[in-house]
């Protein structure tokens, strides 16, 4: 039978790798989140510009002025709109293009990169 000493649980060194794990994990999850978020922000954009009756959306230069309003309420700084963004018009649709990648320093020369690819196909409002 074991004794009740050595099922005490986690060594003090053990106690400081389980908390060096978790601050490693917490600041990459706090450094790559907003991204996400920006991201996921972009695409309810572009997708709400078809379905907005109100933004009078007729060529590539207005889905592009509508995508940069909702950039600014949504307080989206990180991306260049003319690099990020391609628009074509299409059969009545426009083919949106958006593809950026995000860098962020972890270590010293270590980076965290995240790159975004994603096509929507938008009809006119």
């Amino acid at each position: 039978m074991s004794s009740a000493r050595s099922q005490r649980g986690l060594s003090f060194v053990g106690w400081l790798v389980l908390l060096a794990v978790l601050a490693f994990v917490g600041s990459t999850a706090a450094k790559l989140v907003p991204h996400y978020l920006d991201y996921l922000s972009l695409k309810k954009i572009i997708e709400a510009a078809g379905t907005d009756r109100g933004g009078d959306i007729s060529d590539s230069d207005d889905f592009y002025s509508y995508v940069a309003k909702g950039m600014q309420v949504n307080n989206i700084r990180d991306v260049d709109l003319k690099k990020a963004l391609s628009v074509t018009t299409e059969n009545n649709r426009f083919l949106a293009h958006l593809k950026y990648e995000q860098r962020e320093p972890l270590i010293q020369n270590i980076d965290l990169v995240v790159r975004f690819d994603h096509e929507f196909s938008v009809g006119k409002p």
